[in-house]
């Protein structure tokens, strides 16, 4: 055997070699990428899922805070202001709920259509609940009558809708 005859022998093997791992590869590189790139969208998927999960928690809590801030026994507590007129004190509150909606304007990206449209009627109503109480009072009545009036516009309702729109949403959470 000579030096040519081993030579060619060897570019034979090596080129058959080379065609079959080269087949190999062609027929199985696309199952083998595709595996690695599912389970790599199935880690990413897991994390976002978490990240996700986080942030509409994080949203419901600021939505039932919301709640419990617009409520008016919890508004007319924390803004009373002796000597404020009704009027002024009306204002002060609508301001004070529409300010509060403004700052948590952005959760309805991360809660239930249900949840948040809940939670603009329920402040739709608060405001105009609040308009409703101030309308039949005299101009000369104090922020402490128009309170008044407010709690005994509340106290006649069948059911308190904060109560009731914190129940729901809970509900929605599964708890």
């Amino acid at each position: 055997m000579d030096i040519t005859s081993f030579s060619l022998d060897l570019i034979k093997y090596t080129l058959a070699g080379c065609i079959v791992v080269g087949v190999a590869n062609w027929m199985f590189w696309p199952k083998y990428n595709n595996h690695v790139f599912r389970v790599k969208s199935f880690d990413l998927k897991r994390i976002t899922n978490k990240e996700l999960l986080s942030l509409r928690l994080q949203a419901y809590e600021r939505i039932v805070l919301l709640i419990e801030r617009i409520n008016p026994a919890n508004l007319l507590l924390r803004l009373h202001e002796p000597g404020l007129a009704a009027s002024d004190f009306q204002q002060l509150l609508i301001n004070e709920i529409r300010a509060e909606y403004q700052h948590n304007i952005t959760q309805q990206l991360y809660v239930s259509d249900i949840a948040w449209g809940i939670t603009r009627q329920l402040k739709d109503q608060t405001v105009a609940l609040i308009r409703n109480a101030g309308g039949g009072l005299p101009a000369t009545a104090s922020a402490k009558d128009f309170s008044n009036l407010l709690l005994s516009h509340i106290a006649e309702l069948d059911e308190n809708p904060y109560d009731l729109a914190l129940k729901t949403i809970k509900s929605e959470l599964g708890g």
